[in-house]
């Protein structure tokens, strides 16, 4: 098992900036890709980035690529989400996940372990 905790989501306005933090425990971190998704309102779970175990491969949606960097820090068991020049529709809530293997790493049908989420509204 693997527990998966977000924090540092909030309220900002239009062109600010956000850090997410996802900390993890249970079994060995590193071992795990880790991804970021979000769910909007009436809306189905979406990609939003993935990191390998090492932390040197890094995958973006679209829609945040140029904005947000995903980055890991395996001594410290977190996974983070820097997220710059926020827009409207990036008010969500966010979820961290760990998955064991490299397949479908863009569907939520990818993971394995889920964290409740934190919610980002971006106001305009």
């Amino acid at each position: 098992q693997v527990q998966l905790v977000e924090s540092g989501g909030g309220l900002v306005q239009a062109g600010g900036s956000l850090r997410l933090s996802c900390a993890a425990s249970g079994r060995t971190f590193s071992d795990y890709r880790m991804g970021w998704f979000r769910q909007a309102p009436g809306k189905e779970r979406e990609f939003v980035s993935v990191i390998s175990w090492s932390g040197i491969s890094t995958y973006y949606a679209d829609s945040v690529k140029g904005r947000f960097t995903i980055s890991r820090d395996n001594a410290k068991n977190t996974v983070y989400l820097q997220m710059n020049n926020l827009k409207p529709e990036d008010t969500a809530v966010y979820y961290c996940a760990a998955a064991r293997t490299t397949v479908s790493l863009r569907s939520p049908g990818g993971y394995d372990y889920w964290g409740r989420g934190t919610q980002v509204t971006v106001s305009s």
